[in-house]
């Protein structure tokens, strides 16, 4: 069964790094691609932008392609965008179709520090995003973990439904939204890092121009 992807972030503002990973990720994977903007994320500062002007960047990222779509749930959720949340609600939703977490490999290397995180095995498959140059450290108490988990092969991912972790080697794209947020405060236009459907609206990147960085 073709899997089901699921890309997580504040996406202020989305860029082609983003886009860039999700999409060699479902290539690689043969699956369905979410972007999945959080609420609150508890890792973070809040974003800059408000989940509608977020949608609105997404929504025209998005657009001319079909491979990455937008889902919205954790922005309609209050309180802390925690994964285990979601990943409980699509797995009650998709039945036993093969869900995978995508995360990259700081996060991934962070995880014992997520909400509940050796539940979300009991949910989903976690592909590692990793970039050449990157060595993100695993903790003793992550490896053996995950050690027992890891494949090679990604077609084995579509016949179980999760629990699995296997590691997707991308095209590094060395951008970054805090600074795409300073060349905006600025009233500079990062016209080659975000996607091109930003700059057809004016007012889509307007929560950045002029204003001080968090």
């Amino acid at each position: 069964m073709k899997p089901l992807a699921l890309f997580g972030g504040t996406f202020d503002p989305v860029h082609l790094g983003h886009l860039s990973v999700a999409w060699e990720a479902s290539e690689l994977l043969n699956a369905e691609v979410r972007l999945m903007p959080a609420n609150v994320p508890p890792h973070r500062h809040a974003p800059t932008a408000t989940p509608a002007q977020r949608v609105a960047m997404l929504k025209a990222a998005l657009q001319g392609q079909e491979r990455l779509t937008l889902d919205t749930r954790e922005l309609r959720r209050e309180g802390p965008s925690y994964t285990i949340h979601t990943l409980r609600e699509l797995r009650q939703e998709q039945g036993d179709r093969p869900l995978v977490l995508l995360l990259g490999a700081d996060a991934f290397a962070n995880l014992p520090s997520w909400h509940h995180w050796r539940e979300l095995f009991e949910h989903a498959h976690i592909g590692v995003l990793n970039r050449p140059g990157i060595d993100a450290a695993w903790s003793v108490e992550l490896a053996v973990e995950i050690l027992p988990r890891r494949v090679t092969d990604p077609d084995l991912l579509q016949t179980l439904p999760a629990g699995k972790v296997i590691e997707l080697a991308v095209t590094p794209l060395e951008i970054s939204a805090t600074r795409v947020r300073e060349l905006l405060a600025e009233g500079r236009d990062p016209r080659y890092l975000l996607p091109c459907g930003l700059f057809d609206d004016p007012a889509v990147l307007a929560p950045y121009r002029g204003k001080p960085l968090p």
